[in-house]
């Protein structure tokens, strides 16, 4: 089997790619262009990808493909449809960042919610040299213990963050953007009462038409004021324009994202605007990177292949 595989680097170059050797001939770039694709696949048998576009117009040039594997679980990079006319099987891979993504998230939560960024820079500054008391707490923070956690998408990671909130003692509240989700566990609401009731709220949602836009500057009104917005589902859930105004007019406490609607950042993002790090902290998409996580990630790759080879089905999404 000749194996492509489009954009390597985004998985990291510390990742040993070697073991897809097992599957087959493996051509390795690091990344492809959009004119670099056809030219690269057209004698493929297998293509690995997680952000190189696959759609009708390129993959009917590829005649040999007979496997497309993702390096991620979002699936709009292909074209499902077109694949399945040609009884092309797509992959996906699932489950392997969920401790990753659960870790980032309270990594943002705990920076903002104790004011780390001032803080650490109060004592950088030299201004706790030599100061007349041996604390400093101008910046007012809270326990989490006791307080609303509001969950937006209670799916694998949604639950994995549920539980770690509750270990801290909070509340947990979720909200079922697909309406499928229903966990006894957990008390379910609106999303009205989501925003009005939460003190934190962390967003772990696919990009879907019901999740695309879903928090506007009206849904930011309703929340508290003291309340703090996470976001490791997808960019376009909250609308970028609308979380600036929020933060600039204080309408909430602060925010944190992981994803952004255009990747990497725009320069006219208004979010770039906001350079107080204990209102808005902003990470490249990293959540699911963990070494760990990237290992399975190749590990789960490897597992598809394996099993088309031995015309098993596994992770197929079409």
């Amino acid at each position: 089997m000749k194996i492509a595989m489009l954009d390597a680097n985004t998985l990291g170059e510390d990742i040993d790619l070697n073991v897809l050797n097992e599957c087959g001939a493996v051509t390795v770039h690091g990344f492809t262009t959009p004119d670099e694709v056809v030219e690269r696949i057209k004698d493929a048998d297998i293509i690995i990808t997680n952000k190189v576009i696959l759609d009708k117009k390129i993959l009917e040039q590829a005649k040999n493909v007979k496997l497309i594997c993702i390096t991620a679980t979002g699936t709009n990079v292909v074209d499902l449809e077109y694949a399945r006319s040609r009884d092309i099987d797509v992959t996906n891979i699932v489950g392997y960042s969920t401790e990753s993504v659960a870790q980032h998230t309270f990594s943002l939560l705990f920076y903002l919610y104790e004011k780390l960024s001032y803080y650490d820079d109060y004592v950088k500054s030299r201004q706790y040299v030599d100061d007349k008391m041996f604390t400093h707490f101008d910046r007012k923070f809270n326990e989490i213990h006791g307080k609303t956690f509001g969950i937006i998408g209670l799916g694998t990671i949604g639950k994995r963050v549920a539980a770690i909130a509750e270990a801290f003692g909070c509340k947990v509240i979720y909200y079922s953007t697909s309406g499928k989700n229903n966990d006894s566990t957990y008390q379910q609401c609106s999303l009205d009462e989501l925003l009005e009731q939460s003190d934190v709220i962390s967003i772990h949602a696919p990009l879907t038409p019901a999740t695309d836009n879903l928090i506007t500057y009206k849904e930011l009104s309703k929340m508290k004021q003291t309340a703090i917005i996470l976001n490791l589902g997808r960019g376009r859930i909250i609308n970028e324009g609308d979380l600036a105004k929020a933060l600039n007019e204080g309408l909430i406490e602060a925010a944190a994202l992981d994803v952004l609607e255009n990747e990497p950042i725009k320069g006219d993002n208004p979010l770039l605007e906001i350079q107080d790090s204990t209102r808005l902290l902003i990470t490249p998409h990293i959540a699911w990177a963990t070494i760990e996580a990237r290992n399975r990630m190749l590990g789960e790759v490897k597992m598809n292949i394996e099993a088309f080879l031995k015309n098993e089905k596994r992770n197929i999404v079409n």
